[in-house]
């Protein structure tokens, strides 16, 4: 699916919500995958709309990341798009256990999908990471799939 038919797509359903958006959607959700997986820290995730189209679900969320907070590593399903509203997220890939970006306010992020793309989202700076998140999934699939620790040595972790 084309990034500027889902970018319409997401606006309609924040708009059907009574939530006013002008961008869509990506990072870390809260999934299971048992206790060795790497829980999140400081995430506070609102749901502003889900919707059904085209036999895929499409879920809209508000992100918000504590200073210091983690989405704990993760891979994601489905297609995830998202828009950093405030702050900076720090994304770090498991394969390299590097950086693999940095996004600043008004930057768009979209994420690979799948268990070949494992990876952290993390609010290194001051204030609070705010974020417009979309998730694009099959049916009945969690947002998030929780991992163990790749053994990846983050800043500040411990």
């Amino acid at each position: 699916m084309p990034f500027s038919l889902i970018m319409r797509l997401a606006q309609r359903l924040w708009m059907a919500s009574g939530v006013a958006v002008a961008a869509v959607a990506a990072v870390a959700a809260v999934g299971s995958a048992g206790a060795s997986a790497t829980p999140g820290e400081g995430v506070d995730a609102v749901t502003l709309s889900e919707s059904s189209v085209d036999g895929k679900s499409y879920v809209a969320r508000m992100i918000t990341i504590a200073p210091g907070g983690t989405t704990g590593w993760h891979y994601h399903p489905g297609d995830v798009f998202a828009v950093v509203r405030a702050g900076t997220l720090t994304h770090y890939a498991a394969a390299s256990c590097a950086v693999d970006g940095v996004y600043g306010a008004g930057a768009p992020i979209s994420e690979a999908s799948g268990p070949g793309y494992v990876h952290v989202g993390r609010n290194e700076g001051a204030e609070p990471l705010v974020m417009w998140v979309l998730y694009a999934n099959p049916p009945a699939t969690p947002l998030a799939i929780d991992v163990p620790d790749p053994g990846c040595p983050l800043p500040g972790a411990g």
